[in-house]
């Protein structure tokens, strides 16, 4: 049976950077095919026009699918299914889908809707990633412009729950598996700092904070989380049923473009080489402690082992990690162990380096 398709929902409200995000992945997509999905309502529907001009390989028009009728979450079954479908009965199918909710939407209803039967076989949802206007957020509001999400609000005839904007942030952070920060750079250090704690401490154990600002982040960190959210929704349930059965609702980017762009990337990642290790299972659970102990957010690569003819290969999102033999080494090729480290900027090389070598 061929693999599930990988699906990424994106959410967060209007003006916390999820278009950009979006857009700044599509440019840096490295051949992989991306299916576009945008929930678009009233007359904010420009986001399809601004990622349509995109104009790269890797997102053709035919590749971008706009939901008009209003808050996701509130009309799955009569739009969000449909969509999916027609999305999978092409003959050339997507890499990956990627999905970005309206700013008012809930995530766990969408989510609930991978379970249907008609999408439940063909597609999983790879990991569902929450930006946030970080600036907004550390001065005690959810939105940069609150005015313009209730406006937005009103606008949606369809919007069948009325919740507080605290609620439906504290339901957005509930469903993350990772909450972007975004315009990082109008923070300082320590404000930066407490927000992601701040982050970490309202969210599950498991869900990774990330700083950006431009919503630059690599396509190897927002994509390939693997983590099967559909199965997993009591871990992620709504902390306020204001909704008949369904769930996601919201809109985005209208970013000010007036934000200084750092020089220096905000990530970064290097190459970590080793002789051969003796005990597989052994160096996965040695990885997970040094992923822990540096913050590690994606660590992937292949070891060889001794006595054995096959190539380890070895993925990591945060410190779950995934181990399997995937083809002999060739005749030429040296026998060693070869790991990419992915994360923030300002990582400890030495001390990564000789943690994964002892």
């Amino acid at each position: 049976m061929p693999a599930k398709i990988p699906a990424t929902v994106v959410t967060g409200f209007l003006g916390a950077g999820k278009t950009t995000l979006i857009r700044h992945m599509l440019q840096n997509a490295n051949g992989k095919r991306i299916a576009l999905i945008i929930n678009e309502f009233g007359d904010l529907g420009v986001d399809g026009d601004i990622l349509k001009g995109c104009g790269d390989e890797t997102c053709t028009e035919d590749d971008i699918m706009e939901l008009s009728n209003g808050c996701i979450c509130c009309t799955v079954a009569d739009d969000f299914v449909p969509t999916m479908e027609k999305l999978l009965a092409r003959e050339h199918k997507p890499d990956h889908i990627v999905i970005e909710t309206s700013g008012l939407a809930l995530p766990q209803p969408l989510v609930r809707a991978f379970n249907w039967p008609e999408i439940s076989t063909q597609v999983t949802v790879d990991g569902v990633v929450t930006v946030v206007d970080g600036k907004a957020v550390s001065e005690g509001r959810f939105a940069h412009n609150v005015a313009a999400v209730d406006a937005q609000r009103k606008l949606d005839e369809n919007l069948d729950h009325e919740t507080p904007l605290s609620e439906l942030f504290e339901d957005q952070v509930a469903c993350a598996d990772m909450i972007v920060v975004n315009k990082s750079d109008l923070l300082s250090e320590d404000e930066s700092a407490a927000l992601v704690r701040s982050l970490k401490s309202e969210s599950r154990d498991s869900v990774q904070v990330v700083k950006t600002s431009m919503g630059k982040l690599p396509v190897d960190v927002l994509l390939g989380q693997g983590i099967g959210a559909e199965g997993d929704l009591d871990a992620r349930h709504e902390l306020h049923h204001h909704h008949h059965d369904d769930d996601d609702h919201r809109h985005d980017d209208h970013h000010d473009d007036h934000h200084h762009d750092h020089d220096h990337d905000a990530f970064e990642s290097f190459v970590v080489t080793r002789p051969e290790i003796a005990d597989p299972k052994a160096f996965a659970e040695q990885v997970a402690e040094v992923i822990r102990a540096h913050d590690i957010l994606r660590l992937k690569g292949f070891a060889a082992v001794t006595g054995k003819p096959m190539r380890l290969t070895l993925q990591a999102v945060g410190p779950r990690i995934d181990t399997y033999f995937d083809r002999p080494f060739g005749a030429e090729e040296p026998r060693h162990t070869r790991l990419v480290v992915i994360g923030q900027a300002g990582l400890d090389h030495a001390a990564i380096e000789a943690a994964l070598s002892a």
